[in-house]
Order: C-alpha cells, then sequence, then structure tokens
C-alpha cells in the first residue's frame, strides 16, 4: 500500500534524507540496481518539481538511467536503513545483485518502470527531463583537487578520476510505501 504525498510538504525530509544518505535506482534490460548517495538536491525547475542526482560516469546505475532514463529515489525514515546504505553504497552492481544479497523487496511502481524499495520506503518516481556532464575546468581547484585528482590509478576502485552527470528528474509520482 502507498500513500501519496506532497513533495513540497515533504522538501525537509527528502533533504535531511540525502545528507545522512538515500538510494537511487536504475533499471533497463531487466536489470535492477541501487546505489546510495549523498549529493542530490531537490527543487522546481520549468514549473515542475524535480530531483537532481549526481552520478559518476563510470557507476553501473548510470548506464541503467541512460537506457531507461527513469530513476527512483529511495528515501529511509529511520536508522534501519544503515546496512543497506553502507551495502549498496560499497559494491557494484555489476558483480552483485544487491536486492538478492539484502533481501530487499521492490515494489511495483504506478508511473515509471523503475520499482521502489520497501525498506526505504519514501519514494520518488522521477523520469530525466534534462542531464548534463560536469565540466572539471569550471570547478574551483579547492573541489578538483579534493573530488576529481587526476593522479590516482583508474583502475583503482576508489578512483576519483571521472566526473558525475547531473541527471535532473521530474518527480512524476511521490508516496510512502506502508504495511
Amino acid at each position: 500500500m502507498k500513500k501519496k504525498i506532497d513533495v513540497y510538504e515533504h522538501m525537509g525530509e527528502i533533504l535531511k534524507g540525502v545528507k545522512s544518505g538515500v538510494l537511487v535506482t536504475g533499471k533497463a534490460d531487466d536489470r535492477v540496481n541501487s546505489m546510495t548517495i549523498s549529493w542530490g538536491m531537490v527543487g522546481i525547475e520549468w514549473a515542475k518539481p524535480v530531483f537532481v542526482t549526481f552520478i559518476r560516469e563510470s557507476r553501473f546505475t548510470r548506464s541503467l538511467i541512460e537506457k531507461n532514463g527513469e530513476f527512483t529515489v529511495n528515501i529511509p525514515v529511520d536508522d534501519s536503513a544503515k546496512k543497506i546504505l553502507t551495502f549498496c553504497g560499497s559494491k557494484s552492481g555489476r558483480d552483485v545483485d544487491k536486492a538478492k544479497e539484502l533481501d530487499l523487496t521492490y515494489e511495483e511502481p504506478e508511473t515509471i518502470s523503475v520499482p521502489g524499495i520497501k525498506e526505504l520506503p519514501l519514494t520518488l518516481e522521477c523520469r530525466v527531463v534534462y542531464k548534463q556532464t560536469q565540466d572539471i575546468s569550471a570547478m574551483t581547484k579547492e573541489d578538483q583537487g579534493k573530488f576529481y585528482p587526476q593522479n590516482v590509478d583508474s583502475t583503482f576502485t576508489g578512483s576519483n578520476r571521472d566526473t558525475h552527470v547531473a541527471y535532473y528528474g521530474e518527480i512524476v509520482n511521490a508516496y510512502i510505501i506502508e504495511e
């Protein structure tokens, strides 16, 4: 069961979730993957409510969003999702079926093709309306050095040589998954 919510009334809760970690979920070719993010924005663009997520070019979830043009934002409503957020932030969906490993419960979406996750019940269904690859030369030298060092081995798991793509997702549906 889903309880519809007004995104504008829950903006504070959504941003608080992003600050401590939420999942972004993508789906394409019958593959579903969630990744932990703690960078994101919620607001209004072109008179539409939007969630903006920033995903590194090398991430598996990015490839799913590129193929499908849709994603969900899955936000915990308490501290019970710490283990899920840690696992999804440290494993790649290329190698691991995170939902199977964590016994996650996918919730059938209402408007898009990407499911919500019952264990992180505040759900935003988003359809990409704009995307832009970040321009490293337009960043401060401090942020370049901190977030995008170029003097690391690009095969290293923690490599930060690639930049992020900003995906502006129109929030086409929002709800809390209830028992």
